[in-house]
């Protein structure tokens, strides 16, 4: 079946479930045998990508989606190729565009690292505020229900997925799925293709660290948080993202320059091509406290964060979910 791929939603109508505003329609691929990607184009604000793993009567799903349309769109998609719906729902991290729609899958066991359910229950649907004309739908909490500190290894069938904490890096809690036999590595939001990375909650340095350990495993097939699905160049294009960032910060506080200030004159060049290019001010923020010796995954206060993005960008970023 590789390279089979899936429109999700039969049936539904060209709204949420379907491209939204972007026009495109989220696509399930199998990417190895019986390992598949879900991708939500273009990969911008809440517009993240799942995995479902396969194996006899047995199914995994990776992540969910952020609003009820969307993850309902989801389960279909998975239903489309699955035996049945998925026991076990791994979380790579608490945001919601990754785990709001966790309720549409009663039947599965979730599963995260203990800070993703600390922190999602700390947090709850707070990211709906962010966006209010975004049509959320009824949306449940569902927290992970079984919690690991570092590792463990999830048996779906005759398949073993390692799963890994690696971070702080994007959050606290971030995690991996790592199919070694197949060669597939889901990084939850560790890793953007075409997307700039956001690490205000975590950790630039300790980024370039995950994504040391993600290369060391040798993947073949990388599916990343957002945006299309890739191969291992994709590590590469996100370090020489983040050792910009530190670069810039050393510079900016040489010239004690605010981040807002040092952003606003300074040319991505080819970054600036990439999705959510204002990202660019909150992960100055982190690269310059790091820089001044505070620890990794420290708090910030988002919302101030947030808001000096939405000042240096013109106006609310823009978001499709």
């Amino acid at each position: 079946m590789t390279g089979v791929t899936t429109a999700t939603a039969v049936g539904a109508t060209e709204g949420a479930a379907g491209g939204g505003a972007t026009g495109r329609r989220p696509e399930l691929t199998e990417v190895a045998d019986g390992v598949f990607a879900y991708v939500q184009p273009d990969g911008g604000w809440c517009l993240n990508n799942a995995g479902l793993i396969l194996s006899g009567d047995r199914a995994a799903l990776v992540d969910t989606a952020a609003t009820e349309t969307r993850a309902r769109g989801l389960r279909e998609a998975v239903l489309s190729v699955a035996p049945a719906a998925p026991q076990v729902l791994v979380n790579t991290h608490f945001h919601g565009d990754h785990t709001f729609g966790n309720f549409v899958f009663p039947e599965a066991l979730v599963v995260g690292h203990e800070r993703s359910r600390t922190e999602m229950t700390e947090a709850g649907l707070h990211l709906t505020g962010l966006w209010p004309d975004v049509e959320w739908g009824a949306l449940e909490l569902v927290p992970p229900a079984l919690t690991f500190r570092d590792r463990l290894t999830l048996h779906i069938g005759d398949k073993a997925a390692e799963v890994l904490h690696l971070g702080p890096a994007h959050t606290s809690n971030d995690t991996v799925v790592w199919l070694p036999a197949e060669r597939v590595l889901f990084t939850g939001d560790l890793v953007m293709n075409g997307v700039t990375p956001f690490c205000p909650m975590g950790s630039v340095a300790g980024s370039l660290e995950a994504l040391d350990t993600m290369r060391a495993l040798a993947p073949e097939v990388v599916v990343t948080g957002h945006g299309p699905v890739a191969g291992p160049g994709v590590f590469d294009e996100t370090e020489a993202y983040l050792r910009l960032l530190q670069d810039l910060a050393r510079q900016g506080l040489a010239e004690k320059l605010d981040p807002v200030a040092l952003a606003r004159r300074t040319d991505l060049g080819r970054y600036a091509r990439w999705l959510d290019a204002e990202r660019l001010v909150p992960n100055l923020f982190r690269a310059y406290a790091e820089e001044q010796g505070e620890p990794r995954g420290s708090r910030v206060d988002m919302s101030e964060l947030f808001r000096r993005m939405v000042e240096y960008h013109g106006g609310l970023p823009t978001c499709h979910a």
